[in-house]
């Protein structure tokens, strides 16, 4: 009886260890199973089923939920292969994270916009639209820049170069210099030819000058002495 009553208790025990064992690996399991790794165009990426699940429309939900419908492979480590911009990327997990739109200057928004329009996440699409917007709307309403050119030529050259004038320069004034010389039987002058354009947010050009710089130096050429002015 005594023996009976030992086997009973070795069986129980038997059972209690492998209930144990079971409950620990299903734990460990479904610990692990809240990770999802991600090689967004060569780059890992690590991050929580709960956060690709924000948008329940958007690709990483179908992704993070194995969706039979959605061709996905995966790399050697077992990582989601993703054929996109990993520096896009950044931006769009981090919204998805915290809910907050954080770009590095370097970063255009055009290019995350493309990236949430890929990944389908419409809250994010929205923000960035509206962002652009306002961006484009305070560019549009910038006061216009103007750069300025003085350009010295010959008497005979000044038909040819005013009507050859394109990429937006526009003629403003033509100062004579007061030199002149002997062009075959024909008496020459010289001349100061300034010319204009308009810049939306650029910076002057290597060969370009500052509109205050070129209006002096045609001050002073204006001011001296000269019967050739026109």
């Amino acid at each position: 009886m005594a023996e009976n009553s030992s086997d009973t208790c070795g069986s129980v025990y038997r059972r209690c260890l492998t209930h144990s064992t079971g409950e620990k690996t299903q734990s460990t399991s479904n610990g692990a199973s809240k990770w999802v790794r991600l090689n967004v165009g060569g780059t890992y990426f690590l991050t929580t089923r709960q956060t690709l699940c924000r948008d329940p429309k958007s690709f990483l939900y179908r992704l993070s939920q194995a969706d039979p419908d959605l061709d996905s492979d995966k790399d050697d480590t077992g990582a989601y292969l993703i054929d996109r911009d990993p520096t896009y990327f950044g931006p769009v997990l981090n919204y998805l994270r915290h809910g907050k739109l954080v770009l590095n200057r370097e970063l255009a928004e055009e290019g995350v916009l493309e990236e949430a329009e890929f990944y389908n996440i419409t809250s994010l699409i929205k923000l960035l639209k509206d962002k652009i917007r306002e961006r484009d709307c305070k560019t549009s309403q910038a006061p216009v820049k103007h750069v300025y050119r003085v350009l010295q030529c010959q008497e005979e050259e000044l038909t040819q170069m005013v009507s050859t004038m394109s990429d937006g320069w526009k003629f403003e004034q033509l100062v004579s210099i007061g030199s002149s010389y002997n062009y075959g039987n024909e008496d020459q002058s010289e001349f100061l030819c300034v010319v204009s354009k308009e810049l939306h947010n650029q910076s002057y050009g290597p060969n370009s000058e500052p509109s205050e710089k070129a209006k002096v130096r045609l001050w002073e050429q204006s001011s001296r002495p000269s019967s050739g002015n026109y």
